[in-house]
């Protein structure tokens, strides 16, 4: 009872506490908390949502995995690859930072969540072997130079676009380093400096806090960040009020819209309840109506995105009224000569109703809601489901591929027994939790794992301590994060991921199998080529491999065998051995499935032709693992056509596995008891006991070991 009561509480191992546990995990616990809270408010950007939801996924999720899971170690909470397969999963759903984007990443968590948990229930963790470790090779490296490159904006001071193509919005960054704000890349490249060198020099110190802490003492003292509003009349360029004037009209229109969908909605729910046949006349109508305001409203989004885009790449200057009204804006360089500008390059940000929320400054965290996230239900729909399963399921699987690897890595110190399935349950409930506090999709983090075990975690209340640490920080410390600088944070996030670049693991899969080597390069270049839908190069890395995974087989190995000197049976065409004329050894180095029999019939074929004097083909199957119904009937179909063509087809070295499928489809019984061996010894002297008894030159059976010595001796290479 007590068994079966810790294995569905795993954390009831960690009891009874000892004091020194508890001072251990107490110490790991502070020590991981303070890299983890600025590291998840990062990481929340680089999934499109505000900083202050990485809290929110720093909070609940961590402390659930280590309840549930079973390595003592792992540290779960947000991490640099998931939120980056989030962002990209969301992106052409939703505006990043929106109200709309940010439902759909605490959806895309529950989902996560879910999938995972069910894996785990179903004790379905194999599942994740569909990703081999070249693919997720060839993924990650991709993913770590999209994650940095996509923080050169914030680095820079820059806008970035997000269009289908994320080489393209690159470029475009690329294209503004003219314009680069010099506060903004002197915070990033201080923070750079200040966590390189700690880690170099005093590698024990938290880095990343301490960068964080400093940039932020500084931001705030020289007033780093400067904001302003503005009107859409206000800017003195034609072409630039143009634009704004558009995007302030597709924004009322789609206000309209979306309350035009929520009335049709509304009505169709009530036609649905109705049974009358006007009724149903009525809710196909409204369904009709509806996909259609779905695809107007989908052109309206893409067109304000598209119009945001080519704003945020104009600057300006503002020159000041004496009315005290907004002041004009002219773009830079174009200021009336008889008018002075007040000295700030100004950006739009933002266009609502009119107004425009200019930045001309060095960008921060801003306000950080104080208190706990609010705890509720996931917004959700069937059909939104429908269009996240996908993303779901790779972030399921990635994610948890990173974590299980990261716990099994630190068993391996500690030599403690990770359960993968029970790991798939404590990530899975985590993330579920995590969805119903407002927290986007989490996995286990190598770096913050690492930290925990070094710091001299015990237990799972490590994680737990520093849950407690970052509910303190939601509580009461978030008006210190306000002026934290945009460009820190990308700092933190570029030198996360500059770990995860390892191009010698590409080339070590090649030297190990070209055709490893071939899928986790493809896996690279697709991951790139696809971004921002990362998705799709996982899915074409995954897909390659196990088609050249299935091609390998296609076309194992077959070896014509003679008598080597030491009396074993090798590969005569490799060791230039003579071989005989009555008896034909074949050695088959694959499993018979339906994708290779074809082969496995040419080969046996060729062989005979190619000895037209055999009376006896030998198969030595040492090396056939598995036969399915196509195996069986292409074996049974070679032992009837070759005994009316005078050979007789004897097998030897056969497993239990491949005999049960041949007694079970009477297969065993054509082939006959006499003509299947234990090993390749036995049926060569049986065979050659029947060409004496057939008066036939034994001369030419050069397979016969000398005096008989070679009995005993075994198949080599």
């Amino acid at each position: 009872m007590q068994m079966q009561l810790k294995r569905f509480l795993p954390f009831l191992n960690w009891f009874p506490l000892r004091s020194e546990t508890i001072k251990s995990d107490l110490v790991a616990g502070i020590t991981v908390a303070l890299v983890l809270i600025p590291q998840s408010m990062a990481y929340a950007q680089l999934a499109g949502l505000p900083a202050y939801y990485g809290l929110y996924a720093a909070f609940m999720p961590g402390i659930i995995a280590a309840l549930w899971g079973s390595s003592a170690q792992l540290a779960t909470g947000p991490v640099a690859v998931v939120s980056l397969l989030t962002a990209s999963a969301l992106a052409p759903l939703a505006a990043s930072g929106s109200s709309q984007f940010i439902a759909l990443a605490v959806l895309m968590a529950l989902m996560v969540g879910l999938i995972q948990l069910t894996l785990g229930v179903f004790k379905l963790g194999v599942v994740v072997n569909f990703l081999s470790h070249p693919v997720i090779v060839g993924f990650t490296n991709a993913a770590a130079i999209i994650i940095g490159l996509s923080q050169l904006n914030k680095l820079f001071g820059v806008s970035m676009g997000r269009s289908e193509h994320f080489i393209q919005d690159i470029w475009g960054v690329i294209q503004q380093i003219g314009d680069t704000h010099i506060p903004t890349l002197l915070m990033g490249i201080s923070a750079f400096a200040i966590m390189w060198g700690l880690k170099k020099f005093v590698p024990k110190m938290p880095g990343v806090l301490i960068a964080v802490a400093l940039t932020t003492i500084v931001s705030w003292s020289i007033g780093f960040e400067h904001n302003s509003k503005g009107k859409i009349e206000s800017i003195m360029d034609v072409e630039v009020k143009t634009l704004a004037n558009d995007f302030s009209l597709t924004e009322i229109k789609i206000d309209e819209l979306n309350g035009k969908l929520n009335a049709k909605s509304t009505e169709l729910k009530r036609h649905q309840k109705s049974h009358e046949e006007k009724s149903s006349q009525r809710t196909a109508a409204l369904n009709y109506e509806i996909e259609l305001l779905k695809l107007e409203l989908k052109d309206a989004e893409g067109e304000n995105r598209k119009l945001a885009r080519s704003m945020r790449k104009f600057i300006f200057e503002q020159v000041s009224t004496a009315n005290g009204q907004p002041g004009q804006l002219y773009l830079a360089g174009q200021v009336p000569q008889n008018e002075k500008s007040d000295g700030y390059r100004w950006r739009i940000k933002k266009v609502s109703k009119g107004e425009l929320k200019l930045v001309g400054g060095g960008e921060v965290v801003g306000s950080i809601p104080a208190g706990l996230p609010q705890f509720d239900l996931p917004k959700f729909s069937w059909d939104m489901m429908a269009t996240l399963f996908s993303g779901a399921l790779v972030i399921s699987l990635v994610g948890f591929m990173e974590a299980i690897s990261i716990a099994k890595a630190m068993a391996a110190k500690t030599k403690d027994r990770i359960d993968p399935n029970q790991e798939l349950i404590g990530q899975g409930i985590a993330n579920i939790v995590g969805s119903f506090s407002q927290a986007f999709p989490a996995s286990g983090s190598f770096s913050r794992s690492a930290v925990n075990l070094n710091a001299g975690a015990r237990t799972g209340m490590s994680s737990v301590f520093a849950g407690i640490i970052v509910l303190v920080t939601l509580l009461f410390l978030t008006p210190l994060l306000y002026h934290l600088p945009q460009a820190v944070l990308a700092a933190v996030i570029m030198m996360a991921v500059i770990g995860l670049i390892n191009f010698k693991a590409i080339k070590h899969a090649w030297h190990a199998h070209k055709h490893d080597g071939i899928a986790s390069a493809v896996t690279f270049v697709a991951t790139l080529a696809f971004a921002p839908h990362l998705d799709n190069g996982i899915m074409v890395g995954a897909g390659l491999a196990i088609l050249l995974y299935l091609y390998r087989t296609m076309k194992p190995r077959v070896a014509i065998l003679g008598r080597y000197s030491d009396g074993t049976l090798r590969d005569a065409k490799v060791h230039n051995l003579p071989t005989s004329e009555h008896i034909i050894a074949m050695r088959y180095d694959g499993s018979l499935y339906f994708a290779n029999v074809p082969y496995f019939e040419d080969t046996i074929l060729e062989a005979v032709a190619n000895n037209p004097k055999a009376s006896y083909l030998l198969v030595v199957g040492d090396g056939i693992n598995q036969l399915d119904a196509s195996g069986e009937e292409v074996i049974h179909h070679m032992v009837q056509r070759l005994k009316d063509n005078g050979v007789t087809m004897v097998f030897s070295g056969l497993k239990k596995q491949v005999l049960d499928v041949m007694r079970h489809t009477g297969l065993f019984d054509l082939i006959t008891q006499d003509n299947i061996f234990p090993n390749e010894d036995m049926a060569v002297d049986a065979i050659y006991e029947k060409i004496r008894a057939a008066s036939l030159d034994a001369k030419f059976c050069l397979l016969q070991p000398k005096n008989g010595e070679a009995n005993s001796a075994k198949i080599s290479t």
